[in-house]
């Protein structure tokens, strides 16, 4: 088995700050970070040759159970925030991904963050302990852009 090291080593996806992502203080809308988080995750995955749907057609869904933010510099409209995740924690069902945003504009660090997930199986839609053919798709050693499935 490959050591969880590859695990740790962080995919970063960029994303743009849309108007509509923003409020009326101009700046980007607190809950939009889980959806940029969700898009990281999504790259972090395919960063290592696979995406959710291939754990969709292996029979398993991968529910977030908790998730925890904490913002320490705006983000504004146009903003480029590149958004940094890794998986810091693989227990028995679950996992924890880490998250850092940095704000290009700015080159400061606007959020910190992580999301707790579970494995759990499609059909009976609980828990089940992550097997070995899982545990190998997420300790892959990150691949080059070139060679990912899009």
């Amino acid at each position: 088995m490959r050591s969880i090291l590859w695990a740790v080593i962080p995919t970063v996806e960029r994303v743009r700050v849309r108007y509509g992502e923003t409020d009326m203080m101009g700046h980007a809308y607190y809950a939009n970070y889980l959806y940029w988080f969700e898009q990281a995750r999504g790259a972090w995955c395919r960063a290592r040759g696979y995406s959710y749907i291939a754990l969709e057609e292996m029979g398993y869904r991968l529910p977030a159970v908790e998730a925890h933010l904490e913002y320490k510099r705006e983000a504004l409209y146009d903003d480029v925030l590149s958004v940094k995740v890794w998986i810091s924690e693989i227990k028995r069902a679950s996992m924890r991904f880490d998250y850092e945003v940095i704000n290009e504009r700015t080159g400061q660090l606007a959020t910190t963050g992580y999301t707790w997930h579970v494995l759990m199986s499609g059909e009976t839609r609980k828990a089940v302990s992550i097997p070995p053919d899982v545990k190998e798709m997420l300790e892959r050693e990150p691949v080059s852009e070139s060679e990912r499935q899009e």
